[in-house]
Parts: C-alpha cells; sequence; structure tokens
C-alpha cells in the first residue's frame, strides 16, 4: 500500500470513531441488490431519548447498531448510482428524512463506497 492511500486510510478510521450527533428525521441503512444490480437505502424513523440514543418511535426501547433489523422500513430507495440515489433522497420526497447537513454529507459518502463497491464486485459494509 502506497503511503498516500495508507495515510487517507487512517485518516478516515480516525474520523470514523468521532461522536456525531444523531439526526432525528432517522436513519438509512444502506446495502446492495447485486441481483438489480442497485444500491438501496432503507429509511427508518427513530427517535431520540434524552442520552442521545436512537429509540424505537413504537417502543421506546433503544436500537441497536448491530445485528439484524427486525423492524420495516419507512422509505425505500434503490439506484443504480450515487447521484441517482441522492437525488430522489434530498430533491424529490414530500417529506424531508434527512434533517441534518453532516448526515447528509455522510450519506453522500456512503453512496459512492457503496457504487464503487457495485461497480468493481467488491464487499460494501456500511460505515
Amino acid at each position: 500500500m502506497n503511503t498516500i492511500v495508507s495515510d487517507q486510510a487512517a485518516i478516515n478510521n480516525q474520523l470514523s470513531q468521532r461522536f456525531i450527533a444523531l439526526d432525528p428525521g432517522g436513519y438509512f441503512l444502506i446495502y446492495l441488490d447485486r441481483q438489480a444490480p442497485a444500491i438501496c437505502a432503507d429509511h427508518y424513523a427513530n427517535d431520540i431519548d434524552d442520552k442521545g440514543l436512537a429509540v424505537d418511535p413504537d417502543t421506546g426501547e433503544p436500537l441497536s447498531c448491530r445485528g439484524k433489523v427486525e423492524r420495516k422500513p419507512d422509505a425505500k430507495f434503490r439506484a443504480k448510482t450515487a447521484k441517482e440515489l441522492c437525488i430522489a433522497i434530498f430533491e424529490e420526497p414530500q417529506t424531508c428524512l434527512v434533517t441534518k447537513l453532516d448526515h447528509a454529507a455522510y450519506l453522500g459518502r456512503e453512496f459512492i463506497r457503496a457504487e464503487i463497491a457495485l461497480a468493481q464486485d467488491q464487499e460494501y459494509i456500511q460505515d
């Protein structure tokens, strides 16, 4: 691995550990559908408790970041490219699902990563 790539990986790994306040608009689970082929982004509503944790709006229970999600998404988005997905989520909906700029920037980065993984037949794991 060359020095530039190594430095970039170290910076990105460090920045991935920083605190980010949750978006009250909800969250997205991003994955690939290789059969379609498509980048998929399922949106889930959440409430945020007084500790800053995402909780299920129906049960009030904290939502886990690990394991399988047992909830049904509020909205599902599918696209061939990151740009197409961003337009569908940020420019077309009647209801704004993303209320924080840092969340929007994060989603854009993740959609690009997913697009590259789809094009290069690589594994994609959401950061």
